[in-house]
């Protein structure tokens, strides 16, 4: 057991080290917290008693004791709360760190400290953190798969969701985008009478009229409602547009062109340009003061990869009920875009492209990523000029996705609107695309037209890919299974060529509101799969996001601890059960999701074996007493039965 012990110690030390908290084993370097621990003994001797692991991280302590057995995770009296009584504390992990922690708070002046109690191993094991006051009250909170809430810069965030129950900025921040979103569209419906697809992109050229609010070159004030031609709120507009495209070097003149014959609903619309009654000035102006007010602050000085203009976007078509999903427009959320960064392990030195970019969220998930690990200022200008590619086919979500990057510092950012099938794979190869990310039109492939198939485009990215480029795509699951004898011969010709990683099976809500489930599919380009290749195929369904009334999908309490996990296992710093990972060698026929490789590997406890024992004898005394005992071998069939 000793042996077993010291593997548990390693392993959880091992986790402390991925998630960079700094501990101490086996004491407290702390001087306060050594001094309380030296009378800390379980068996209340009043002699020095010391956990597994102690840290400090601001103000909070964070207390660890393990176990191997698993079956020595936690023990609760009849009345279902911690048992503290010595044996109890001695022998189960919550209940050993819940002691230490206990003790810690009540002689000490560090009150804010959470218990976690781990046992098993890498593979099989259970982790239950507890707050703990310095009175007689404790928290459990739901169990986890790593130490990442409690790192640095998630412990505040975690002590404000689990401890005071509290949203967070970030939630107050999201649920706010939102609600200025369903606000916005109604305004847009009211005074402008806008379709649809012209509603983000007024959104878009407002906001990039804004951003010429620091050069001198718009001014609210200006949008008096002036009607003579060439001086109405839209005229100014458009002239802030043409300079802030001007001064973001956008080229070649095509595609401004291209860009300002979309905003050129601004010039017009009528119906936007002329004063309104119950405003008191033009929609134009209202609109402006509003996202200003509402927006443009919020997106200019935004650090995350979050997709503002994505976000309204998806709101508007959501609200109108235009989502663009008879085109197979759906787009992905911040979260999956900046994960999917992750899997393929963007560098500051990568050449990303993203062949159906809707409103760029993948380029800007992976812009920041890369700025953010960038070194100098003439890589990040390289990053920002060089090294961000997209196509997108849609006019309008190819405007909206210019004005977004433009307004993230990436004016010259190498967009174009065209159709990628139609595009040479031996030409694209010529951006020398080190990695590829896509969510590509769903549900649109039929025999008549195979081209259109989900892997139809992953094959086509894949060859337009440099050779050892990483892909990630999202598509629905069923794109996986290789219905049509097209698709089959798709998932032939791409492992010929590429090889596949792993699939990834995703939240069922992760495109809330559409009914797509979705699965992320991660490949290396022009590297032939090799039959003995072993993949990762995981079951991240439980993503830790969930669906709030009137909000959608939010980053639900565990998220940051689910994702950290996934990380661990998929990079294999951590193993994992047959539920969560199963890996497997592949073949073009097979189905390419957790769900086709799966097989239960679970290691049965002793209440496990025991419950199947009393089952057993249970139905064999029920059998017996309805004469049926023939079937145990303790009696003679009936010759007739």
């Amino acid at each position: 057991m000793a042996k077993k012990e010291i593997k548990t110690d390693l392993w959880v030390a091992l986790q402390l080290d991925e998630c960079k908290i700094k501990y101490d084993a086996q004491g407290s370097d702390v001087k306060e917290i050594n001094e309380a621990l030296k009378s800390a003994s379980k068996r209340g001797t009043g002699k020095a008693g010391f956990p597994e692991y102690v840290a400090v991280i601001g103000d909070f302590v964070l207390v660890i004791e393990d176990k191997a057995d698993i079956g020595k995770q936690i023990k609760l009296t009849e009345n279902g709360i911690i048992d503290i009584s010595v044996n109890s504390v001695v022998e189960y992990a919550v209940n050993g760190a819940y002691f230490y922690a206990k003790h810690i708070a009540q002689n000490s002046s560090f009150k804010k400290v959470f218990a976690v109690g781990v046992s098993g191993d890498a593979k099989h094991h259970v982790i239950t953190p507890l707050w703990v006051d310095d009175r007689e009250g404790y928290k459990q909170l739901p169990d986890i798969e790593s130490f990442i809430s409690f790192s640095e810069q998630n412990i505040s965030e975690y002590y404000t969701r689990y401890v005071l129950e509290e949203a967070t900025d970030i939630e107050k921040t999201t649920e706010q985008i939102l609600k200025d979103a369903a606000e916005l569209h109604e305004y847009l419906r009211t005074y402008g009478t806008l379709k649809d697809q012209d509603k983000p992109l007024v959104v878009a050229g407002i906001l990039l009229a804004l951003d010429e609010i620091e050069f001198g070159g718009f001014n609210l004030a200006a949008l008096t409602g002036d009607q003579l031609a060439g001086n109405r709120d839209g005229d100014k507009l458009m002239n802030a547009i043409r300079t802030r495209l001007t001064r973001s070097n956008v080229g070649p003149d095509a595609k401004k062109d291209k860009l300002l014959a979309e905003f050129a609903i601004l010039q017009t619309s009528f119906r936007l340009n002329e004063v309104n009654d119950t405003l008191g000035k033009t929609p134009l102006k209202f609109y402006t003061e509003f996202l200003y007010e509402h927006v443009f602050r919020n997106i200019k000085y935004q650090k995350t990869s979050e997709d503002f203009i994505g976000r309204f976007y998806g709101e508007f078509m959501s609200y109108s009920g235009g989502d663009g999903q008879t085109l197979g427009i759906i787009l992905t959320p911040r979260h999956i875009c900046d994960l999917m960064c992750e899997l393929v392990n963007v560098q500051p030195g990568d050449t990303v492209f993203d062949p159906t970019c809707g409103t760029a969220g993948f380029l800007i998930s992976a812009m920041h990523i890369m700025l953010t690990m960038a070194d100098s200022d003439q890589q990040r200008k390289s990053i920002k000029k060089k090294q961000l590619h997209g196509y997108e086919l849609q006019s309008n979500m190819f405007a909206v996705a210019a004005a977004n990057m433009i307004l993230r510092k990436d004016g010259n950012s190498n967009l174009e609107c065209c159709d990628f099938l139609r595009k040479n794979p031996a030409q694209v190869q010529m951006k020398g695309a080190t990695v590829g990310l896509m969510n590509p039109p769903y549900s649109q492939g039929t025999k008549a037209d195979p081209e259109q198939y989900e892997l139809s485009f992953i094959e086509h990215l894949l060859d337009s890919l440099t050779v050892g480029a990483r892909a990630a795509v999202i598509v629905p699951q069923s794109s996986m299974t290789g219905k049509t004898k097209d698709e089959q011969k798709l998932k032939v010709s791409i492992m010929k060529k590429h090889t596949l990683e792993g699939v990834i099976t995703c939240n069922t809500d992760t495109f809330y509101g559409v009914g797509t489930n979705p699965v992320i599919a991660i490949f290396t380009a022009y590297e032939p799969h090799d039959k003995d290749k072993v993949c990762k195929f995981i079951d991240f369904r439980d993503d830790g996001y969930e669906v709030r009334a009137h909000v959608g999908l939010i980053e639900g309490d565990s998220a940051k601890d689910k994702k950290q996990h996934l990380m661990d296992v998929w990079n294999g710093r951590a193993e994992a059960p047959s539920r969560f990972c199963v890996e497997s060698t592949v073949k073009p026929d097979d189905e390419w999701l957790h769900s086709f490789y799966y097989f239960n590997d679970e290691i049965p406890t002793d209440e496990d074996f025991e419950k199947a024992i009393g089952d057993y004898l249970t139905f064999e005394f029920s059998m017996i007493m309805q004469n049926r005992e023939y079937l145990f071998g303790g009696g003679e069939k009936d010759e007739e039965s």
